[in-house]
This record gives structure tokens, C-alpha cells and sequence, in this order.
């Protein structure tokens, strides 16, 4: 049986299962409890499973993230709530220092299995420091996964799988979609593996790359063009960007022989340029064309007024896909 239902619902519906299956799973964050959350994914969680197991903390993401190590240590699994990606940044030194090294540090003896979710994400019209996509903060931290989903299906699938997982997970959800569109979804308890993408669409053209919220604009763009001029692309969704499925990238830009690399984080040291080396240690010989990137500005997060327009649209993802294919 399934049921049409968003991302947010999807993520409360993941929780929900994993609590009732494995009494170790709790939830620590700011108003997670009596009030659900800020986006209400954890709302009616404190009536089913009591504040001990749906812990509402101070203000204080240092000290929920490494309470959560020490919950991980000894036995439990936390998942953790941090309001908004930017917000995490009082905790990096203990998911750095501390979550990310302790399978390490342990020699294997103690891994911390926890999970912090987080909303990130411009296009919600939110304040400074509430439209971050700092990504590669932890992509770049050996012991962590990172995961990003695009849809409900995939949202409670990989969600599940996080939770199970031996290791810390960053769980990043789309704040822009998580109500933006519905989905069949299992009502059953299902899992998305870790470290796999997932070909949205077959082509011979170009191979478009995306996660996130820019899943949508990519494949609308692909299917313009399509339309357009006949182009058909192949596009990606990453899903895991810590493993990055290296194969699936790999031998996607073997079969068309041009990539389109669509993220909203800076351009500068993001996931696409890491995307690029990948392809150019494994597939150079295939290129037609050099990869381009389609992405967010090196400048902060702007305000209200020009919002969007730091946002890859689909206007530029449809002149990327035309300079890479008459390059």
C-alpha cells in the first residue's frame, strides 16, 4: 500500500516507523517537541513517544551535538534536529572532532551512529544565515555521509537507511520542496541505499548532475530542450554526495560524453568541482566537451529582493545544456 504524500511528510513518516521498530531511536533539537518543529516534521512525535525519547533542548547546537555522541556511545540512536544548515555551525567542532573521528579514534570499537537533519537551501525567503547550502563542510570530513534527498520517496527511503547506518549521517533536506509537490510513498518501512544515485532520466546528449531541490529545475530544463531542440539529457540525482557514487558518474559521462554539474552552493570548492576531478582522472579520454558548472554566486545568501536570482533557473541550466552540446 502507498499514499501520495511531501518530503516533510515523508521525514515524520520515516521517524515515526524507526521509533516504534527500535525503542533506541530518540530526537534531541530546539522546539522539537511541543511544537513539532520549525517546519513541523517532528509534529505529534512527544504525544506518541514522551519527552524522553522527543527531548526539546536549549538553544545550544554544540551541546546537542555532542550530547548526541555520547547518547551514540552508549548505545542509543539520536536523531538530531538542527533548525537551519547555517545554524550548525556552533556544532562543527564536535561533528568534526568528535562524531565524525570515533570509529576512527576507537580503532572500530565505537562507532556513533546518529543522524542530524537539517533544513538548508535558498528560495524559502528566509533571513540571513536560513538559506545556506554548505555542503561540502562535511563532504570534506572523512567518517561522515552525507545525504541529500530530492523527493518523499527517496526522503523516507534514505532517511531509514541513516538511521540504520553504523556511522554519523547529515541528513540535508530541501527546505524549498518539502511541500512543494506529493508522491507515492510505501506506507511500509522501506530503505534507499546509501552511496547510491539514482538515473532519473535516460539520454545520449549530455549527463546533467543535481541533488536537492535542483533535481526539479535540471530535469525541467532537460525536458525543455528536449522539446526544443531534440537534445535528450541523462539526468542524475546524486542522493549521497559523501560517498559519491563514483561508477554511475563515471560511466553516465562515458555513454554521452558531455556533464552539466547543477548545484545552488557556491561555485568555489563545491561538490560539482570534485565532480570534475572524478571525471577527469576516470573518463577525460570520453569528453566532447569541457563539464560546466550552473550554480550558486561566491557571495552570501541574498536577500528577499534577489533571491532568486543567486538560484540556478532553468533559463541558465537550458544555456548550459546548449553551450556543452555545440561546444
Amino acid at each position: 500500500m502507498s499514499r501520495k504524500i511531501t518530503i516533510i511528510q515523508a521525514i515524520t513518516e520515516a521517524m515515526d516507523q524507526k521509533m516504534e521498530q527500535d525503542q533506541r531511536v530518540m530526537l534531541l533539537g530546539q522546539d522539537i517537541g511541543v511544537n513539532g518543529g520549525v517546519f513541523r516534521a517532528t509534529e505529534g512525535l512527544i504525544e506518541k513517544y514522551g519527552a524522553e525519547r522527543v527531548v526539546d533542548t536549549p538553544l545550544a547546537e554544540a551541546g546537542i551535538v555532542g550530547s548526541s555522541i555520547g547518547l551514540a556511545l552508549s548505545g542509543f540512536i539520536p536523531v538530531v534536529e538542527i533548525q537551519f544548515l547555517a545554524f550548525i555551525q556552533p556544532g562543527l567542532e564536535q561533528i568534526i572532532s568528535h562524531a565524525a573521528r570515533m570509529r576512527f579514534r576507537t580503532r572500530g570499537q565505537f562507532p556513533a551512529g546518529m543522524v542530524i537533519r537539517t533544513p538548508y537551501g535558498a528560495g524559502i525567503r528566509g533571513p540571513e544565515l536560513h538559506s545556506e547550502s554548505i555542503e561540502t563542510f562535511f563532504a570534506h570530513t572523512p567518517g561522515l555521509k552525507v545525504v541529500v534527498p530530492s523527493n518523499p520517496y527517496d526522503a523516507k527511503g534514505l532517511l531509514i537507511a541513516a538511521i540504520e547506518d553504523p556511522d554519523p549521517v547529515i541528513f540535508l533536506e530541501p527546505a524549498k520542496i518539502y511541500r512543494a509537490f506529493k508522491e507515492d510513498v510505501p506506507e511500509e518501512l522501506y530503505r534507499v541505499p546509501l552511496g547510491k544515485a539514482k538515473v532519473v532520466q535516460e539520454g545520449e546528449d549530455v549527463s546533467i548532475f543535481a541533488w536537492g531541490s535542483m533535481l526539479r529545475v535540471a530535469m525541467n530544463a532537460a525536458k525543455q530542450m528536449e522539446a526544443e531542440r531534440g537534445w535528450r539529457s541523462e539526468v542524475i540525482d546524486l542522493r549521497t554526495l559523501y560517498p559519491l557514487d563514483r561508477d554511475t558518474i563515471v560511466d553516465s559521462v562515458k555513454k554521452t560524453g558531455r556533464a552539466l554539474i547543477v548545484h545552488e552552493a557556491h561555485k568555489t570548492m563545491g561538490i560539482g568541482a570534485e565532480i570534475i576531478s572524478l571525471i577527469n582522472d576516470e573518463a577525460l579520454v570520453y569528453l566532447k566537451a569541457p563539464v560546466k558548472r550552473i550554480t550558486g554566486y561566491d557571495v552570501p545568501v541574498p536577500q528577499f529582493a534577489i533571491e532568486d536570482d543567486y538560484l540556478p533557473s532553468e533559463q541558465r541550466v537550458k544555456q548550459g545544456i546548449a553551450e556543452t552540446i555545440l561546444f
